[in-house]
């Protein structure tokens, strides 16, 4: 049975500060796929047509990473393991581009979010300040719904033991700062008792996917977004926003310092998935080709 060393498995990990909560579900599924096949160590056979069950070539990439990296470490204690080899369902590692939000579509989606029912209710203040606090600041959705009362300082809001682990401090404008004193105030009124900041009517914690349906409703409202399967504007798309027209801001012989700068303030792992937006705009675009066009005739850049 390799479910015993499943859950040892997990244990370790999340005693090592992994919180694992999809990869946990995976190896159990894994675990009880691999025993009605008979097996009781990982077989590299079993573990592709495990993987094989998902969907997408990505998902299936992505469930045989997670038996990898189980079978190392269960290989280390019991050689009968097989370690599946990587690359199996390599699929293209492509970015999807972001929707760069303009001010007047900025604009009119808080305008929306005034006209949420029930009327006289916290709901619509809740909606417009958590999405103005996602397009100024370029906080992660799972950050602001995670902000609790006590994460807003006179210093700026801290963003606790996040995506990679970190906590950071984020400074705001003074224009964020009275928005978000504005709705503070008005929460406090009917959600006195609530330990986050953006509540419910019924004073708990937001969820995503009730925030995410709002967002859809609002955008396709708006002719931002086409009906159920099509693509377009993400809730995710308010940070892309938020970085790129930090960028646009910068000027060109800086902009070194600024995305160092940028990328810590948007709490990235890697200072590469800063240098990613340089390419979201044309005006981004053009800089770098000015930049580039004056180095090579020994201007300044």
């Amino acid at each position: 049975m390799l479910t015993p060393a499943v859950e040892s498995y997990i244990e370790i990990r999340r005693a090592a500060g992994f919180k694992l909560r999809t990869p946990a579900w995976l190896l159990r599924d894994f675990a009880r796929f691999a025993s009605e096949q008979g097996d009781a160590h990982v077989r590299t056979s079993t573990a592709t047509a495990w993987a094989a069950l998902a969907s997408s070539v990505r998902q299936r990439d992505a469930r045989l990473k997670v038996v990898i990296r189980f079978a190392r470490h269960a290989r280390a204690e019991e050689a009968a393991h097989e370690i599946p080899p990587d690359g199996v369902f390599a699929a293209p590692r492509l970015r999807r581009l972001p929707h760069i939000f303009i001010a007047e579509q900025v604009r009119c989606i808080l305008d929306e979010t005034s006209r949420l029912g029930p009327a006289g209710s916290l709901r619509p203040h809740v909606y417009r300040t958590l999405f103005g606090l996602l397009v100024s600041c370029g906080l992660r959705i799972s950050e602001a719904l995670a902000l609790r009362l006590d994460d807003v300082t006179a210093d700026g809001l801290c963003v606790r033991q996040t995506k990679f682990r970190k906590s950071r401090l984020l400074p705001m404008h003074a224009t964020t700062e009275r928005a978000l004193e504005d709705y503070l105030r008005r929460r406090r009124r009917v959600a006195a008792d609530a330990a986050h900041v953006f509540v419910s009517l019924r004073g708990n914690a937001l969820a995503y996917r009730t925030v995410n349906d709002i967002f859809l409703k609002i955008v396709r409202k708006l002719g931002l977004r086409g009906p159920p399967g099509q693509p377009g504007p993400r809730l995710y798309d308010f940070r892309h926003t938020m970085a790129v027209r930090a960028l646009e801001t910068c000027p060109a012989h800086d902009v070194a310092q600024h995305i160092l700068a940028l990328s810590t303030y948007l709490g990235h792992a890697h200072i590469a998935d800063t240098y990613w937006y340089l390419q979201a705009t044309p005006h981004l675009m053009t800089g770098i080709a000015d930049s580039c066009q004056a180095y090579l005739h020994g201007g300044p850049s």
